[in-house]
């Protein structure tokens, strides 16, 4: 009886093997879960690269430019023989170009108007504005037949960083011109800002971008409306109906946007009710929140093309809605520089965002104080957008769950 006890304790493992095998089974058996999960393994694992990546791409092409616009209204003196305005160009352009490690570039503009149409559309970043009398009043002062203060007067978007530059740098040349010829006290350099810029707060500041978030959540509802069709195999029925494919997306499409002008509301009467203030027209915001909702329903037939099951589309979707998010500027202001332009209208790797387009309106009517005629570029780069994601989106889904005609 001994001997057999001893044998059974030999073929026995001991406590703390037990307990190891017990391990090993599961974590063989968690990793297979997580390799049957592969979607929500793949957004686990590539999120963080992916953002790298976008963000490398993103800042890459950002080289720094910064354009500044003189407005040189300077008349010469009397006698015709000097002209400081064109000497104060000269000498910031030059001081501007040999001075500073940073890509400065001064620019001309004929006339007030043309000026601010450049600043509000983002092609400059600062105007330095130079009055008429600016010679008389040099001339004057110097010899001491006149009183008062020479004014030079900088104008730009007070919200932009490159402003902040380009005025910081365009001061340090007018000052360094001026201090030759006058003492400090004799002239004063106003700041005028663009639009509301120089009365909105940081959250007014975010509150276009905001509005956009409320609209690329309808990524989801969008695309969960199409899909549940194909899980729950309704649209076979729909197919016997001989329902067109145009018939189907109008109407989905057509609901979206009810829900999206809803979200857009809703977002916009909460952001009132802290107090935000600033908008020209409540139908211009409504305008650019339906051709956005069309974007975004576009945009949604691509997601449908790769997904077949709600459980997808809620992981899948991450990955798109989280490039919307903060990549277009709807979270937090980031813009990467133009790769090249069409017919004026810069074109960006955010531009391939529609969002992107939709912050930019809405920003210039809001903050900027324009009209919907100003943003016509961004409605046109929306209408775009949205026929191309419509037409790669129809394909997709055709392709990977079934036709529609």
């Amino acid at each position: 009886a001994a001997s057999d006890v001893y044998k059974r304790q030999l073929h026995t493992p001991d406590r703390k093997e037990t307990e190891a095998m017990k391990i090993l089974a599961v974590i063989q058996k968690s990793l297979r879960e997580q390799l049957r999960s592969f979607w929500i393994l793949l957004l686990t694992v590539s999120m963080a690269p992916f953002f790298v990546g976008v963000y490398y791409l993103i800042l890459e092409s950002d080289e720094a430019q910064y354009d500044i616009l003189v407005l040189n209204l300077d008349k010469g003196t009397p006698e015709g023989g000097l002209n400081h305005g064109q000497m104060l160009v000269d000498g910031a352009s030059l001081l501007l170009s040999d001075s500073s490690e940073l890509p400065f570039r001064v620019r001309s503009t004929e006339t007030r108007e043309k000026g601010l149409a450049t600043l509000k559309n983002r092609k400059a970043d600062a105007m330095i504005v130079i009055p008429a009398d600016f010679s008389t009043w040099i001339h004057h002062l110097r010899s001491g037949n006149l009183e008062g203060k020479l004014r030079i007067e900088f104008i730009g978007d007070l919200t932009n960083m490159e402003y902040m530059v380009s005025a910081v740098w365009g001061n340090a040349a007018v000052t360094q011109y001026l201090d030759a010829l006058l003492d400090r006290s004799a002239y004063t350099i106003t700041e005028t800002s663009l639009g509301l810029s120089g009365s909105i707060t940081e959250f007014e500041l975010m509150v276009p971008g905001l509005l956009i978030i409320a609209l690329i959540m309808l990524m989801f509802t969008a695309t969960i409306a199409i899909i549940v069709e194909v899980e729950n195999k309704t649209i076979l029925r729909m197919k016997f109906s001989r329902l067109k494919t145009f018939e189907f997306l109008a109407g989905a499409s057509i609901v979206q946007v009810m829900v999206g002008l809803v979200a857009i509301l809703l977002t916009l009467a909460v952001a009132i009710a802290c107090g935000f203030s600033h908008y020209n027209a409540l139908w211009e915001v409504l305008f650019i929140a339906v051709l956005t909702s069309l974007s975004i329903f576009a945009f949604s037939l691509i997601l449908a093309g790769a997904t077949k099951t709600v459980n997808e589309v809620l992981i899948v979707g991450n990955f798109p809605m989280f490039l919307f998010m903060f990549f277009s500027g709807a979270a937090f202001p980031l813009e990467g520089k133009a790769l090249f332009s069409v017919a004026g209208y810069p074109v960006s790797l955010q531009g391939l965002m529609s969002p992107t387009h939709a912050i930019s309106a809405l920003k210039k009517t809001m903050i900027m104080e324009m009209s919907l005629g100003d943003v016509f570029p961004e409605i046109i780069a929306l209408v775009i957008l949205t026929l191309l994601y419509t037409g790669i989106g129809i394909a997709l889904f055709r392709k990977r769950n079934m036709k529609m005609e």
